[in-house]
């Protein structure tokens, strides 16, 4: 009898010994936070049990504190997938090789950001492929600083069509962390004007956080491609061939309205690492890229 429990008992040695072997088959994503962060766990946690009946491996969510810190855990393996935004994708791969960006949204191929103004200023909303002069001399938050919608591609759109950079516009430039957060200091009054995510925007805004009398949209920037599912190259290696197809597969599949309502997206598509070319061209041209 005591040879017959030998197997178990080593096999109980084994895990308690090595503990990362335990979790071994533990599929584990992320998400920028690019709205408050206490919205996370709940947006994504029937994310996670969706992905987890498909693939039948377990899956489990974190959040992160910072669009660097998103970063940082694919780079170290704390997780193995993310939703990032264009630019933390590029940064993800660039630190990953191997890593690959396997689904967008179906708006994400034409993203936008809105620059919004509060309603003292006297900024009436501007219908131009240009950014609007008004701004200039006026105090300007971003959200975070490794934002797409919130920093990269405002600031190359200020850059090429006002000709100068952000601190020479603006009286003061701040960094809110997020888009909720941008909006809120742009909406009390702390900061003259800002950018957001067109998406962020909409979502507070439907969510009666937005009070219409005292901030109002002024520009929308010209399409840019920005967030995408981006997966570690050695995930097959951990979860058996074709685990990779199978994940991208499970998103693109995914149709529940609640789940896609996380996003907020109408669906998902196949993404390349090649549609974000653009983006890792804007980011070197801005010195953000070694």
């Amino acid at each position: 009898m005591f040879q017959r429990l030998l197997p178990a008992f080593a096999l109980l040695l084994v895990t308690l010994v090595t503990p990362s072997l335990a979790v071994a088959q533990t599929l584990v994503f992320t998400a920028i936070p690019d709205e408050d962060e206490t919205r996370l766990q709940q947006r994504f946690q029937a994310v996670a049990d969706y992905l987890a009946e498909t693939l039948d491996v377990e899956v489990r969510f974190i959040p992160v504190t910072s669009y660097a810190a998103s970063v940082t855990a694919f780079r170290n393996n704390q997780v193995q997938l993310a939703w990032f935004g264009g630019f933390t994708g590029v940064q993800a791969r660039q630190l990953v090789p191997g890593s690959r960006a396997i689904a967008q949204g179906v708006e994400d191929p034409e993203y936008k950001s809105y620059f919004i103004a509060n309603q003292a200023t006297g900024l009436e909303p501007h219908d131009s492929d240009t950014a609007p002069e008004g701004l200039r001399d006026l105090t300007f938050s971003f959200g975070s600083q490794s934002s797409t919608s919130g920093r990269l591609l405002p600031e190359y759109f200020l850059r090429e069509h006002l000709g100068a950079s952000p601190n020479e516009l603006f009286t003061r430039v701040g960094f809110s962390g997020n888009h909720s957060r941008t909006i809120s200091v742009v909406q009390s009054g702390a900061y003259q004007a800002g950018v957001v995510s067109y998406k962020a925007w909409e979502n507070e805004l439907e969510a009666g956080n937005i009070d219409p009398d005292r901030v109002q949209v002024i520009w929308e920037t010209p399409p840019y491609p920005d967030y995408q599912w981006t997966v570690r190259g050695d995930v097959d290696e951990r979860f058996g061939d074709g685990f990779t197809e199978r994940l991208q597969q499970a998103l693109l599949d995914m149709d529940d309205p609640d789940l896609l309502a996380s996003f907020p997206r109408a669906g998902f598509i196949p993404a390349v690492n090649e549609d974000y070319q653009e983006i890792l061209e804007v980011a070197q041209s801005l010195g953000l890229l070694d």
